[in-house]
Formats: structure tokens, sequence, C-alpha cells
């Protein structure tokens, strides 16, 4: 059974059970959020929105239309994505016609299984983020993040590799905390054994 608090506003028809929505966050209709996840206090998640099992999306993120969040992604407090390369105010005569539909405007963004986006991260429009990526606090992320790659800054640059379990690993890439070794083909990060 999904929780929804008293001071939380969701319309959505399709939320997961398990699922709980903290006060001042606002679920848009159109929007599916899945089993077992955490919305917290003052999110925002637009119609068009989808988001996976398990995730927890933390206070004031903002997901707007065309972002999708596989199963048990982290989005940290304050997280921003973006899904308009070219922005305008869609009442502004002069483009009002480009955002009559969806595919004149919309850039699709995908968050891959298991990673996670720090506090107060921006993801620019049609970006892929990797399985298991991390991302640091403040991070613009302005292109894609391979599977594992730790990134952080503005532009977000690599700074290393992370693995699934959360962990930084060293350069023998061995991780100290479960003992995955990971293998580098090129730039993908893949476990060893």
């Amino acid at each position: 059974m999904r929780f929804v608090h008293e001071r939380a506003l969701c319309d959505s028809d399709d939320v997961g059970d398990g699922t709980r929505i903290w006060a001042f966050a606002h679920v848009m209709k159109g929007a599916r959020v899945g089993k077992n996840c955490n919305v917290g206090e003052a999110v925002f998640v637009e119609g068009g929105v989808v988001v996976g099992d398990r995730v927890t999306l933390k206070n004031q993120a903002m997901v707007f239309t065309g972002v999708t969040i596989e199963d048990d992604v982290f989005v940290g407090p304050g997280v921003i994505f973006t899904n308009d390369r070219n922005p305008r105010s869609p009442r502004m005569a002069l483009v009002g016609k480009r955002y009559e539909k969806e595919e004149n405007w919309l850039v699709r963004t995908l968050v891959g299984r298991g990673a996670s986006l720090g506090a107060g991260s921006v993801v620019l429009p049609g970006v892929t983020v990797g399985a298991y990526a991390l991302a640091g606090a403040g991070s613009v992320i302005t292109r894609d993040v391979p599977p594992h790659r730790v990134v952080a800054g503005n532009p977000a640059r690599a700074r290393g590799w992370v693995c699934a379990c959360g962990a930084i690993l060293p350069p023998e890439l061995v991780c100290a905390s479960c003992g995955t070794r990971h293998a580098l083909r090129g730039d993908a990060l893949t476990a060893a054994g």
C-alpha cells in the first residue's frame, strides 16, 4: 500500500505499492512511480516521467517530462533535470508553434539502474547516466556518463570508477568494500568476479 502525506499532492494513478510521498511533494497526473520508492518533501514529478522501483528522490528534486529513472537510483536533494535545449516561454508569440507538439522541443533523459546523483546536480537534456554511475554534489552533467563512472564538477568530468555497491574503486579496481574485481575494456568497466 502506498503512503501519501496529507500535505502532498498526488494526481497520478500509477504509483506502486510501498511508495511513500512526503509533505509538499507533487506527483502530476501521467507520471509513473514504481514500488517502494521514497519521494521526499517538496519533490516535483511532472506528467510523463517514469520512475522505477526502489528509487529515492530526496527533498526538492525536480523531475520534468521526458525523464526516465530506472530501478534503485538515488537522486539527491535539489537535483534538477531539464528537458529542452533551447527553452523559451511557450506563451511567447514567436515560439508558440514550437511548443504545440512535444517532439518539437522535448529531449529525453535516462538515468540507469543503481546510479546516484549528488545533491544539487543539474542534468541537461538528452544525456544518459549509465548504470551505477555516481555524480558528485553540484555536478552539471552535460554529456553521457558511462556505467560505473564517477563524475564531478561543472561541467562534470570523469574522476574515477565506482562499484555497484557504491564504493569508489582504487586503481587496481578491486572493491575494498565488497571484494568485487573489475576490469576495464576501453571506457567500460565490467565486474570480473
